[in-house]
This record gives structure tokens, C-alpha cells and sequence, in this order.
């Protein structure tokens, strides 16, 4: 199973708020996110890690290419500008389309044992995709997920309908039936990662969601004191 990270945004709102590191590099107790991530998929026996940054992060680059000398697993680095998340991940998905994967971005911050379930979970699924959710809600736009009685998704929608409770985490476990749906959003000309999950939807893949007592995004430098605590908490 391969895994892949989207670190292809700038980080603009760190960089005004005086986070002078670009966003993959963010250290959250002592340790840069991006590694993290890439520690954490290895834990899950990840075959390969696949990593898409922007052209204008020279920092992440050489800090990747060292990385790429002393890694047990095979780590590809995608350098391409990109204007959105989607087409990060459009980068991302010629290496992705032959076997089941998983997507995140490089800023979401999770239980380590929590995410090792949803990945074995995932493994014995017959679904099309497993979607992490949360009921902790602190995102400026949160994508709430409507589901039936036995977790599967039925819709993501912008404002909570009656009786939702989660919202999406940002990681997802998906079969390459997915890249289909995703080059359909491409060249219908969407550009964000919550048109593509409603029209994985709209072309009748199962998707089921999987709930996380917590998932935190690092979006600005308050983020990151919480985001510690976090992953400091004894559970």
C-alpha cells in the first residue's frame, strides 16, 4: 500500500503570523511535520511514500533529498506549483492509480494508534474508500459528512444538516477507482478537494467513514502550542 502527502501549499498564513519555516518543515515537538508523516506511514508498512511540494520551497526540497539517502522505503518527490490541493493530488495520482493508497496533507495532526486502526481497517474493507472523520469541530470551513445508520457516506455538504455530527478529517483511504472520478473533476474544471469527495459520490463509490476522537490542521501559528498538546496528551 502506498501512501502519499500533499505539501504543495505555501504556508501564507504561517509566514504572515512570523513562522519563518515553510509548512512541511514546521516542527511540532521537536520534529518537522513532514517527517512525522513520513515516520508514521512507514509504521503502517508503507511500500512507498509519494510527496508533492511547490517549486518555491527550496528549503523542503533539500531537506527531502537528504531524506530520500537514508530512508528504508522508497521516497518519490513531485516538484510542481500547483493552484490547488485537487491538483496536487492529480500530480500525485500517476503513482497511485495501481494499488490501494492513502492521501493526507502534510499539516493534519492525529493519534498515532488511531490512524494505525483506520489503515487495518482499510485493508479488510470492500469498500471504495474509508474517510477519517471527526466530531471535533475547529476548522474556519468545515466539510460535514452525512451518513446512514452503519457509517456510510451519503453526502459532504458546507453547512451541518439535521442530525450530522462529523466533519471530514482530510486523510483518505482510497482504491485507484478513485483516480477515475479524479481525472473526471480535472478536466470539468474543479479545483477543490470537497467537489472531488461529493463526486466520488455522485459516481456511486462506497465510501464508508471511519471516526477519530481528534484530527487538528496546522493553519496558523496558534496551531501549532495545540497541536503540541495534543500529541502530548496521555490517553
Amino acid at each position: 500500500m502506498k501512501f502519499a502527502i500533499i505539501a504543495a501549499g505555501e504556508g501564507t498564513r504561517l509566514s504572515q503570523e512570523g513562522v519563518r519555516l515553510p509548512k512541511p518543515l514546521v516542527q511540532l515537538n521537536g520534529r518537522a511535520m513532514i517527517d512525522r508523516l513520513i515516520h508514521i506511514f512507514m509504521q503502517n508498512g508503507a511500500e512507498e511514500v509519494v510527496v508533492v511540494i511547490n517549486n518555491e520551497s527550496p528549503l523542503t526540497k533539500a531537506h527531502l533529498t537528504e531524506l530520500e539517502k537514508h530512508s528504508d522505503i522508497p521516497l518519490r518527490v513531485v516538484v510542481k506549483t500547483t493552484p490547488s490541493s485537487m491538483h496536487s493530488f492529480h500530480e500525485l495520482s500517476p503513482y497511485l492509480k495501481e494499488d490501494r493508497f492513502c492521501l493526507t496533507t502534510v499539516d493534519t495532526v492525529f493519534r498515532e494508534d488511531e490512524f494505525s486502526r483506520f489503515i487495518e481497517a482499510f485493508k479488510v474493507s470492500d469498500k471504495d474508500g474509508l474517510m477519517a472523520v471527526t466530531d471535533y469541530v475547529d476548522d474556519e470551513k468545515p466539510l460535514y459528512i452525512g451518513t446512514d445508520t452503519d457509517l456510510n457516506i451519503t453526502g459532504f455538504y458546507d453547512m451541518p444538516m439535521p442530525g450530522m455530527k462529523y466533519i471530514s478529517g482530510g486523510i483518505y483511504c482510497l482504491t485507484p477507482q478513485a483516480i477515475g472520478t479524479l481525472e473526471h473533476c480535472i478536466c470539468s474544471g474543479m479545483s477543490r478537494m470537497r467537489n472531488f469527495q461529493r463526486q466520488l459520490v455522485s459516481d456511486g463509490l462506497r465510501l464508508e467513514a471511519y471516526p477519530f476522537s481528534k484530527i487538528l490542521d496546522v493553519d496558523h501559528a496558534a496551531d501549532i502550542p495545540k497541536a503540541e498538546a495534543f500529541l502530548n496528551e496521555v490517553h
